[in-house]
């Protein structure tokens, strides 16, 4: 179980590290640039050091030190460590959470409403979905782990699409740490929703971008057609789009099922939170032994 959660937390960040060199590109302007990525070299548009995350790691992290801090009751602590990230004026943090973090004044879901209304109604970024991986890590009970799921997300993207991925994606981590196959356990949850047709198109039809349905076709897509943890997160990254959010939340995924004992060691030795990742990994399999 260590091993598995500590393949989650690492294959997200891995994702993170190597996506974010080619964030803002397409695909030709990648393959002229680099060929093809495949280290963590850094750079990019957020001009990165190797082995540095964005806030896709960041906020994932964010939530996993709210839950271990308060298991029964995260949603408080989760916020004050969204809001201790974001006081140290973090690089690139999207459009939507920047406004919920600056507004926010003690209601996270009335600020989230004002938020979602000021932007008419578009607040179904993937910004949820990058950092909910820890949720279903730390809770063994499904019913506790769909309700953090679903406020973690409601925190700052009031749109129920937002909320509603997370959930799809938590589901599948779920059926994983239950011994399920990874492709059962997607084509189980993606069944009769918008995104079953992944299952059968030879590429999404839709942009790699940061629309949160975009973004889980595109996860789907890359778990649905790779083999290895290492084909999932560099295929991710040479797309281009929002490669950083797509290749951390399909390593997330990846690296649960391989377990950590499977990835690269030259991807995770690079990385600048490593030691962090491997503190966080046993704190929430404390929690998950106990809730």
């Amino acid at each position: 179980m260590l091993d598995q959660i500590r393949g989650g937390l690492f294959g997200a960040a891995v994702g993170d590290a190597l996506g974010a060199t080619t964030e803002c590109m397409n695909k030709e302007e990648i393959q002229e640039k680099y060929g093809k990525i495949k280290t963590i070299i850094g750079g990019g548009w957020l001009a990165l050091d190797p082995g540095e995350v964005t806030d896709d790691t960041d906020m994932m992290i964010a939530v996993a030190n709210g839950i271990t801090q308060s298991p029964e009751n995260p949603i408080p602590a989760i916020g004050e460590e969204f809001l201790k990230w974001h006081r140290r004026n973090p690089r690139g943090v999207g459009r939507t959470i920047s406004h919920v973090l600056s507004q926010y004044q003690g209601d996270w879901f009335q600020t989230a409403f004002h938020v979602h209304c000021a932007q008419q109604g578009k607040s179904s970024g993937n910004g949820s979905l990058m950092r909910c991986l820890p949720v279903a890590l730390a809770y063994s009970d499904q019913e506790m782990m769909e309700k953090i799921t679903f406020l973690q997300s409601k925190m700052t993207h009031y749109a129920d699409e937002a909320a509603e991925a997370c959930l799809i994606y938590n589901r599948i981590a779920f059926r994983l740490l239950k011994g399920e196959n990874l492709k059962t356990s997607l084509k189980e949850e993606i069944m009769n929703t918008c995104y079953s047709s992944v299952c059968f198109r030879k590429e999404p039809d839709c942009p790699p971008d940061g629309y949160v349905v975009h973004t889980l076709i595109w996860v789907l897509h890359w778990l649905w057609n790779c083999h290895t943890f290492e084909e999932v997160v560099i295929e991710a990254a040479n797309r281009g789009g929002d490669s950083d959010t797509i290749a951390s939340i399909a390593g997330g995924l990846k690296g649960l099922e391989a377990g950590f004992h499977r990835l690269p060691r030259r991807f995770t030795e690079i990385l600048r939170v490593k030691q962090e990742l491997e503190l966080l990994s046993e704190k929430l399999c404390a929690v998950r032994q106990r809730i």
